[in-house]
């Protein structure tokens, strides 16, 4: 292989050095597209529910508040093909469809719970830095148009 040459579309190791760029922000990186998927809102919302036990499609629904009934489609078709959760139907009269976390979702499950744990531990510290922020921004705004006098 050429110097400099990516090894196919989504690798994302940097031509400069051989270490992977966990955050590459390429558009062809895998990596990037996985996270765009599993870290949306809709996505950690199914999988925070999914932690606890199977649920049907309606049950989903009406757990996450605010989801359309397309966009929980699409999340869990989502989710089902990259391989985080698993559908299964029953041959019965209505069907009746179970979702799962895979265990590779129940591992993905442990990561989010250590991201809400941080940000259970930093609320504070997060709401007073947007207090300053914006105490910043106002009085920034206040300098460049003066109230009329």
């Amino acid at each position: 292989m050429e110097d400099g040459t990516l090894q196919a579309l989504g690798y994302c190791t940097g031509t400069e050095d051989d270490q992977v760029r966990q955050w590459d922000t390429r558009a062809d990186c895998e990596v990037r597209h996985i996270l765009d998927r599993v870290a949306d809102k809709w996505s950690l919302l199914v999988i925070a529910l999914l932690d606890r036990r199977a649920m049907r499609f309606s049950e989903l629904r009406r757990a996450i508040d605010g989801v359309s009934q397309r966009m929980l489609t699409v999340t869990l078709r989502h989710l089902e093909r990259d391989g985080i959760v698993t559908r299964t139907v029953y041959p019965v009269v209505p069907p009746r469809v179970d979702y799962e976390l895979t265990p590779l979702g129940v591992s993905l499950h442990e990561v989010i719970k250590s991201l809400v744990t941080w940000t259970e531990e930093h609320q504070r510290e997060i709401a007073a830095a947007h207090a300053a922020y914006d105490s910043r921004a106002a009085a920034e705004r206040e300098l460049v148009s003066p109230l009329p006098g």
